[in-house]
């Protein structure tokens, strides 16, 4: 069962354990500032200090069982801490690191399509609270996650895109502590001064995956049907380009962000 907190109590917990984290990060990096600093899509350095800080807070504020809500996002964010990791990928994509794994070469991606499926379909099955009469529904739930934290990380890559849509979607599934550590977060991704990274946009992507088919257990086929549709269009035209294309989600996406 969740933990069925006081939805205050959650969404005060989600933003002071995500603030806090990233603040902590900030003052005493793990092997230096360097190692986590990358460059965003204007060649500015900035930090994924706010990854991590946002795998734990969403971990422990989500109304969520707790081993689920652990294992979903810890679980993917270790696996995206890796692909962060790797400097200089020539493979992008999933049918990039699909293609390159039938050639026998083991992507970062790869890794981390392996990873977070197998972290999605432990959570799914930790969840509890539904009769399942055949072993497809708990595959399909553990995908509905893996598949949430892989589209919530294609949104990455400008500055407030994915937090936004994050708390937008972690709002609607009746998840307030992960909506609030989105919030809490995206004044400095919108200054430029961090990014998520996969470790933290697979880790908020995979708690929002397990927390739909916690709560609408019913329509885990469809979601994984429209996830993966979105992630086969990411495959073919930019998610930014059909963005620019829409005057309203133009402004949205842009509400925040320096010119």
């Amino acid at each position: 069962m969740s933990r069925g907190r006081p939805r205050a109590v959650s969404a005060a917990l989600g933003a002071a354990l995500a603030w806090t984290g990233s603040r902590a990060l900030a003052t005493c990096p793990p092997g230096g500032a360097a190692r986590w600093e990358r460059s965003n899509f204007r060649g500015r350095p900035v930090s994924l200090r706010s990854g991590p800080a946002l795998a734990v807070a969403v971990a422990l504020s989500a109304d969520l069982p707790l081993r689920a809500a652990a294992v979903a996002s810890l679980g993917s964010a270790v696996v995206g801490a890796y692909d962060d990791s790797v400097r200089g990928r020539s493979v992008r994509g999933f049918r990039g690191h699909v293609g390159a794994l039938r050639h026998g070469e083991i992507t970062s991606g790869a890794v981390k399509i392996i990873g977070i499926g197998g972290a999605g379909l432990v959570a799914a099955a930790l969840t509890g609270g539904r009769c399942r009469d055949v072993l497809v529904d708990a595959v399909v739930d553990g995908l509905v996650v893996a598949a949430s934290a892989n589209l919530l990380n294609l949104l990455d890559v400008r500055p407030g895109r994915a937090l936004k849509t994050g708390a937008v979607a972690a709002l609607i599934l009746a998840q307030p502590g992960p909506a609030a550590a989105a919030a809490a977060l995206l004044p400095a991704d919108l200054g430029e001064q961090t990014m998520l990274g996969d470790a933290g946009a697979n880790a908020l992507g995979a708690v929002l995956g397990l927390a739909l088919v916690h709560r609408h257990p019913s329509r885990g086929r469809a979601a994984l049907a429209v996830l993966v549709a979105a992630t086969a269009a990411s495959e073919v035209v930019s998610y930014t380009t059909v963005i620019e294309a829409v005057p309203p989600l133009r402004w949205v996406d842009a509400v925040g962000r320096a010119p």
